[in-house]
């Protein structure tokens, strides 16, 4: 009787496999409704993130800093993804809202932290801690495995292309201004000059931008440092109703 029932379920299939139409118009179907599974969900994304009142996107010279930081590999090391567990909250603050990553392409969340997470490192420590610590980590903290980053301060920031990244990240949903990308070449260079009279423009366009401590070029460290610097500083708790804590 079972013998029986499994062949009257077995030759449909028998005939799909002999009839090479029929098995490819059953395929598409079937390949189909598994796009259609997977693709309209992101259509639909944008309404799963909640806006945040601060959350902008990076300015140039935090932009070509996080360039830097994703070419040398640091997520590999540190996470920027404080996760709901108290632990967690105590020792790094608030835990992360997806609005903090909205501009991020790729995120920086991470899943490993041989270094501690970064997600609330802006403004915890000045820019000359960061400096001293990219340079040489072991003279501030003994027992860091992090390697030297001396050679981004001898290395001269190239950023003839920070308009066109800019205007691509528009593309992509970032949403950058035409008077953002028309002044981003000097906007990145005042940024990174602590002296300079663009400096206020800059903070205009992007509140809460920290100047780097450039000493009359622009390097590749400073923009380093003013990725660190924005990191978690966008948000303001207190408006959301709840207390920040202290890092």
């Amino acid at each position: 009787m079972a013998t029986s029932g499994l062949r009257r379920f077995l030759i449909p299939h028998a005939l799909i496999e002999k009839n090479t139409f029929l098995l490819l118009v059953l395929t598409v179907i079937v390949v189909a409704i598994g796009g259609i599974v997977e693709i309209v969900p992101l259509f639909t994304i944008e309404t799963t993130v909640e806006h945040v009142k601060g959350v902008r996107p990076y300015s140039p010279l935090e932009l070509a800093g996080r360039n830097i930081y994703v070419r040398e590999g640091c997520y590999v090391c540190h996470s920027q993804q404080i996760r709901t567990l108290k632990d967690e909250v105590e020792r790094y603050g608030h835990y992360s809202l997806a609005a903090e990553s909205m501009y991020d392409r790729p995120f920086q969340w991470g899943s490993k932290r041989i270094g501690p997470d970064l997600a609330r490192v802006g403004g915890k420590y000045s820019n000359d801690w960061h400096y001293g610590h990219l340079k040489n980590p072991q003279a501030l903290v003994p027992e860091s495995l992090m390697p030297r980053y001396a050679f981004l301060a001898d290395a001269p920031l190239n950023y003839d292309l920070i308009a066109e990244h800019m205007r691509t990240n528009r593309v992509l949903g970032v949403p950058y201004t035409d008077e953002q990308i028309a002044n981003a070449k000097a906007d990145l260079v005042a940024q990174a000059s602590p002296q300079s009279e663009g400096l206020e423009a800059v903070q205009k366009r992007y509140p809460k931008a920290v100047a780097a401590s450039g000493h009359g070029r622009v390097t590749e460290l400073d923009a380093l440092v003013a990725y660190l610097q924005v990191l978690g500083t966008m948000v303001d708790f207190a408006d959301l109703g709840v207390e920040k804590l202290q890092q």
